[in-house]
């Protein structure tokens, strides 16, 4: 599970560098006070740089017209695609992800903050497939389209109150100072082969980590565009058809979430 921590507001400026360079399994109020101890510390773990992203996810940096055939979203950018249906998911006030539902399939898409030389999504994996399989899930880690993922069996409970299990694809990118997790699910985690339009939206998208300082797997805030129309969920007129029809001017706000995994 994806942890939240703060710093009191008055420390935040003094603590900007050393926030970026926290190990993403170490709180940040449990960072040791001594500089030598804490360069041990450091030290002592195997620190994995970012793989390359030829192919993206992209950094703000790295994109000339980021607007160009995407959806601003503040920290994110995600690429328009005809027929999807976009909708935003929300952690408390703020809204935290994105899913990008297109027919039968849909992607989820939530940065996060992450340390400047080191990426997590080695460590979150294992993290994840934990968390899956004390629930009584099968996770299998395998190198995909996006490269290492896990594709998992959860454990749902099913509307006449049975158990089942949904088929969920949890995919990732390390990028600089941020780290993207999309979770790919319907028929493109049932049948991976189809997911091919998902997974390149997914590579496409841009992240705007931004300069402020936050503590590493700090989500990433995102906003709705200035012309979204918010429609609640189960409202959505009988003859607009399938809950996965839709534009990319319309944004849907999903269920309030919690908790991040």
């Amino acid at each position: 599970m994806f942890g939240r921590r703060r710093k009191r507001s008055e420390d935040v400026v003094e603590s900007a560098d050393r926030l970026d360079d926290v190990t993403s399994d170490e709180s940040v109020g449990d960072a040791p006070a001594d500089e030598d101890a804490y360069a041990t510390a450091a030290a002592s773990r195997i620190r994995l740089e970012p793989e390359p992203r030829p192919d993206g996810p992209w950094d703000i940096s790295e994109v000339r017209e980021p607007g160009d055939g995407r959806v601003d979203l503040g920290g994110l950018f995600v690429p328009g695609v005809e027929g999807m249906e976009l909708r935003v998911e929300v952690a408390g006030d703020a809204i935290v992800a994105a899913t990008v539902v297109l027919r039968d399939s849909a992607v989820q898409l939530q940065a996060f903050a992450a340390p400047k030389r080191e990426g997590i999504w080695h460590e979150v994996r294992e993290e994840i497939a934990g968390g899956i399989t004390q629930q009584g899930g099968v996770v299998d880690e395998v190198e995909g389209p996006l490269g290492w993922e896990l594709r998992a069996q959860v454990p749902v409970a099913l509307p006449d109150g049975t158990q089942g299990v949904q088929l969920v694809r949890f995919v990732g990118c390390d990028g600089p100072r941020w780290f993207l997790r999309g979770v790919i699910s319907g028929q493109g985690a049932v049948q991976p082969q189809t997911a091919g339009l998902l997974e390149q939206i997914f590579r496409d998208t841009v992240v705007v980590r931004g300069d402020s300082p936050m503590a590493p797997r700090d989500p990433i805030v995102l906003k709705l565009p200035e012309d979204a129309q918010m429609v609640a969920e189960g409202l959505q007129q009988e003859e607009q058809g399938s809950r996965f029809a839709g534009g990319v001017d319309r944004l849907n706000r999903g269920p309030e979430t919690t908790e991040v995994r």
